[in-house]
């Protein structure tokens, strides 16, 4: 598995993305600009861009109450944060004592944030509402513990603490963060949508999108004015709702759940030059879903 700059394990995870974004940026002379998140998730892309001097400064946005007191902890408490994840007994126990502390409410951020990181690493495909690694009694081929590496997810809690500086933290709906927060960042600045599956959101995201929610976000996305990139599982609804914008179709491989091949849709703002690489995966206007 190729490594990540993100502590977080994400279903769907786009961090495989992040060449492309890098050939966006370069194309459109976005270097050392801003980059936007409104669903950061894991944020793989936005710490791939950051931490390798793409540019200087990024906006994480995410409703999810778990994943925003992750991020928080990380850029307000990452002390804190660290020696937690150095002195917890990985167990059954202990799994099932921070997915209390995830179901319940009265904790709180770094208490929900080591929580979301805690249940991240120990369920499958680190979807959170999942179950845990190697079942409840623990006789799956793989145990609770192997993918809880404390070194390697110490090291990168506080190399993106380092640059908590130079990062945006936000914890509001995405139509609300494309119109207060992002008029308010420089001109150069891309902005990433990786809204939840048109299909099978429910399966993994815990603020799934409603059928109408999509609709009300493809217009959101039409007032933006910085430019922008939407990645979505491609479907004939999503097709529809951004018909009017360049497509691109994409395989890209998967690990929520199983390992699988998903035909991913891209979305460009046409504003934006989109890099040679991809020609070849424009789709015509109004084309039809492609075959599974």
């Amino acid at each position: 598995m190729p490594t990540t700059d993100t502590p977080l394990r994400y279903p769907g995870g786009k961090s495989q993305l992040a060449p492309l974004i890098v050939e966006v940026l370069r194309s459109n002379g976005l270097f050392y600009g801003e980059y936007a998140e409104p669903f950061a998730g894991g944020a793989g892309i936005a710490m791939t861009l950051l931490l390798n001097g793409y540019v200087h400064r990024i906006h994480l946005n995410d409703f999810d109450e778990s994943i925003y007191a992750f991020w928080h902890s990380v850029l307000n408490q990452s002390e804190e944060l660290c020696t937690l994840v150095e002195t917890v007994k990985v167990d059954m126990d202990e799994w099932h004592r921070q997915r209390e502390i995830h179901l319940t409410s009265g904790h709180d951020l770094l208490a929900r944030g080591f929580s979301t990181l805690f249940l991240n690493r120990t369920n499958r495909s680190g979807i959170l509402k999942a179950g845990v690694i190697g079942g409840l009694k623990q006789d799956g081929n793989y145990k609770l513990d192997c993918r809880f590496n404390r070194k390697d997810l110490i090291r990168k809690i506080k190399r993106i603490a380092a640059n908590r500086q130079r990062i945006g933290l936000s914890k509001l709906d995405a139509v609300e963060f494309i119109s207060t927060v992002l008029p308010e960042t420089g001109k150069n600045t891309l902005v990433n949508l990786d809204p939840p599956y048109f299909n099978k959101g429910q399966e993994l995201y815990t603020n799934a999108y409603q059928k109408d929610d999509h609709a009300v976000l493809a217009k959101a996305v039409h007032s933006i004015e910085r430019r922008w990139i939407v990645t979505y599982d491609d479907t004939p609804e999503i097709r529809e709702l951004y018909a009017r914008y360049p497509l691109y179709s994409s395989q890209l491989n998967y690990s929520a759940q199983v390992k699988r091949v998903g035909c991913e849709l891209l979305i460009l703002d046409p504003r934006l030059n989109p890099p040679p690489q991809i020609e070849s995966l424009k789709l015509p206007v109004n084309g039809s879903l492609l075959a599974a």
